[in-house]
């Protein structure tokens, strides 16, 4: 897995070049990940950062939904119902346990 930081956001996953991200607040929760450096980010920091205190009444789930593709896009390979190993769920939200080597 590469990702990159500088410049537009980008990652490539071992399927070849890079992968589309999405829109804007899903790109957003990558960033926030990212930025946590491994470190859980709780679901309540993140809707406050991606709302910026104006959320709507299904922030939750649009916040979960923002996960679930990109756990498709990180691990293409990962089966269905299968425990995601990159995009991880660790209460109070999600964390980022990316590779040594990513």
């Amino acid at each position: 897995m590469l990702l990159r930081v500088l410049g537009p956001l980008e990652v490539e996953v071992d399927t070849g070049g890079p992968v589309e991200l999405g829109g804007p607040r899903q790109r957003a929760v990558l960033a926030l990940l990212l930025a946590a450096r491994g470190e859980v980010v709780s679901v309540g920091q993140m809707i406050e950062d991606l709302w910026r205190g104006d959320a709507p009444p299904r922030a939750i789930a649009s916040l979960q939904a923002y996960v679930s593709h990109l756990r498709r896009l990180l691990e293409p390979a990962r089966e269905r119902r299968a425990p995601a190993r990159v995009l991880v769920t660790a209460p109070p939200g999600y964390a980022l346990r990316l590779p040594a080597d990513a």
